[in-house]
Formats: C-alpha cells, structure tokens, sequence
C-alpha cells in the first residue's frame, strides 16, 4: 500500500485495428508517464495470451499468460488486475492504456477493471477509471454491421468458444463508452461514404462524444471521467433509452412502439424479413403466451439473439417491486400504461437506405387482432408457443 495518487486508467476498444492503434498511440505520447497495457489473444484457441507492455520511450519483452478454461476475463483477472495494481503503488506513472483485443465487449473488462478485486484489495483503492473509448473507421462501418462472418474467421475472437459475429462485437464496442474516436477526413474532406458512416455512429450512440483523432481532442475526452453505473444502465435492455428517430446521409432510424402483445407465430414467422432490413435493431418486446416476460431483442449483421430479460413488473405484486433497482422501477412507472402496465414493444431499426413504411406494416400485422385480444390472458397463453427453440419453455 502506498500514498500515491490514484492510477488513471482510460479502456481503448477496437474491432479496427489501426484507427485503435492510433488512438491508443496518441494517449500514450500525449500524457506525461504513460504505459499501454494489451493482451494479445490471439493464441486464446490454444489457452494463451500474451502481455505487451510499452511506455513513450520502449517496447517491454512480451508475457505469457495460461488461461484458465480458456477464459479471456481470467486473462484480465489473474493477470491484468495485479499488473494494474503493481504499476499503482509502483508510482512511476501518470496514466495506464489498456488496449484490449479486437473483437473484445467492453462491458464486462470494464466491471473487472473499476470493480474487481485482487485478494482482499479493491481496485479502486488504488487506481480510477477515468475514459472508455471505441475507436472506429467511420469508412468500414456500415460494410462491418452488414455481414454475418465471426469473428473468429478473422483472428479476433476471444476464446475457442466465442462464437460472437464482427457485426454484432461492433455494435456492443460503439453503443457502451461515452467516447467515438474516429480518423480525421482525407484529403477530400467528409466524402459520401464517411457522411454516411459518422450519421450511422451518431443514430446508434446518440449521446457519445464522436472526436477526431489527431486534433488534441481524445486526450481530453477520453480523461473526462466514466460512470461504470450508467454505462451498465445504457445498454440494459430493461431500462436502456432506445434512439429516437433520425434521418440522416441516407441514414434513418425507425422507433416502432405498441403496446397489444405480439403473436408469437406471427412474429416469429417475421424474423426471416425483420432481422435483416437493418445494420442494427434492438430494444424490448412481449409475447401473448408469455405475458409475465420481458424479451430483449439484439441483431447485427443479420445475427439476431433474443433473451429473456426476467419479469415485467406489472406482473409483480407490489412488494416485490422493492428487489428491483430504481432505475427499473421508474422506468416502469414512467410508461405505465392503465391495461398492459410496464409491457411495450419498443424495436429500434437502424440502416442506410431503411424501408421504415415496410418494417412498421410487417410490426403491426403481428400484433393481435381486436378479437385475439378480446380473448384475455387464458386465451392468449394457449397460442403455440414458436418461439420455444430461442427460448426456455413457458412455465
């Protein structure tokens, strides 16, 4: 334990190798004493990773490091934590850059890093996460959340079993920091297909800050501080904001909301055209026969994963409200409706060139009719259940 100050840590994420390259190299030279920390997976396959280390004036020689079961998170809890810890009470440094690999979610590294613990020591006890920053080629974005290739055909998965596509590890990489770094335009300026590109950045991550690299304005955006909290809250499908409606380079953005329960064949017959009409749609939906849960609709590159999201809390007696965290409970307070309570279909569909008109009129005709609906919660629940093979079976 020493007295120093504590260690900034600012989190670079990137399925664009160079553009993240370049950012992580721009903090590196920018900030007094600095120090990157990567874990190379690229042996993750084989149950290996390997530490590379550099400061402003050397390359350190690389550290092999055994995964557990495989695991990239143990890559970062056996290994970087302490690396991280070492460092802090080590004194000699202004800011560490941790760099994770290409295909890496930075949701759950970033827990690790603001929360985790090396034996009976808080990480934050000696060091402060102060940036989460994605670093994107605006070019290549609509191309990337097009395609369904995984990212293991292109080296950057995380472990043997990680089965993620590029399009949706993409998605997940822009929608959770609070940071965009992009490259600066061309000599050409702000051509169509980087128009096109930072208009798809700024529908899916309304509220981040889009920075050009190379202009002095990462370095003070990526410092600026990072609430772990909100961030959870930002891409829980539970509570998180949906984007509104946008057009934008050719770029648009469809919010389709209703409240009638969907009908699970119906819908389920429509995924074959709904998931891929858009780069990327999510948000959160009911079904008749399963009236008590909340599903959690995600899609990238034509991959679409639906997960059950626990119980609407209209369903709920009101003393079990008190086991969900405030954030839930408002939101489903806010949008109460007096018939269905917290239960909405909330699907945001985002692509350039979006048939919104087809989406909405696909949408409503699974919607149940006024006489299915007459047919209450008994008549509903008998509907076939389609949707079993995404899903647990209805209890």
């Amino acid at each position: 334990m020493t007295d120093h100050p504590k260690l900034p840590v600012v989190v670079v994420v990137g399925l664009h190798g160079e553009e993240r390259r370049r950012a992580v190299d721009e903090l590196l030279h920018g900030c007094i004493d600095a120090l990157v920390l990567h874990h190379d997976l690229r042996d993750a396959s084989r149950g290996l990773a390997h530490r590379r280390v550099r400061d402003q004036r050397q390359v350190f020689a690389p550290v092999e490091v055994e995964l557990t079961d495989d695991c990239a998170c143990c890559a970062l809890r056996e290994d970087l934590l302490p690396e991280l810890l070492r460092v802090a009470d080590a004194g000699q440094h202004g800011l560490v850059v941790v760099e994770l690999w290409g295909g890496s979610d930075p949701h759950p590294a970033v827990e690790l890093i603001a929360g985790g613990r090396v034996g009976g020591r808080r990480m934050g006890e000696a060091i402060e996460l102060v940036g989460v920053v994605t670093a994107v080629d605006p070019l290549r974005l609509v191309g990337d959340l097009s395609v369904p290739d995984d990212l293991a055909e292109h080296g950057l998965h995380t472990a043997a079993g990680d089965t993620r596509t590029r399009a949706v590890a993409l998605a997940h990489q822009i929608e959770y920091p609070v940071v965009l770094a992009v490259p600066r335009a061309g000599r050409h300026g702000d051509g169509p297909e980087r128009r096109v590109g930072l208009a798809m950045l700024h529908q899916l991550h309304p509220t981040a800050r889009v920075v050009r690299l190379g202009t002095g304005a990462l370095i003070r955006a990526a410092l600026g501080g990072f609430d772990v909290a909100a961030a959870r809250d930002r891409i829980n499908p539970a509570v998180a904001l949906l984007p509104q409606e946008r057009d934008e380079a050719g770029v648009a953005t469809l919010l389709w909301e209703r409240r009638r329960p969907l009908h699970p064949a119906r819908f389920h017959a429509a995924l074959e055209l709904l998931v891929p009409v858009a780069q990327r749609s999510r948000g959160r939906f009911w079904l008749a026969n399963r009236p008590t849960s909340m599903f959690a609709w995600d899609a990238a590159g034509a991959h679409l994963t639906v997960v059950n999201c626990g119980p609407w809390l209209a369903s709920l007696s009101d003393a079990a409200w008190d086991g969900y965290p405030p954030t839930r409970r408002a939101a489903a307070a806010l949008d109460w409706h007096p018939l269905h309570g917290d239960r909405i279909q909330q699907l945001a569909f985002t692509a350039a060139g979006l048939a919104a008109d087809a989406i909405v009129e696909l949408l409503d005709s699974c919607l149940l009719t006024d006489g299915e609906l007459a047919g209450g919660e008994a008549g509903w629940r008998a509907l076939p259940d389609a949707f079993e093979e995404l899903l647990d079976p209805v209890t």
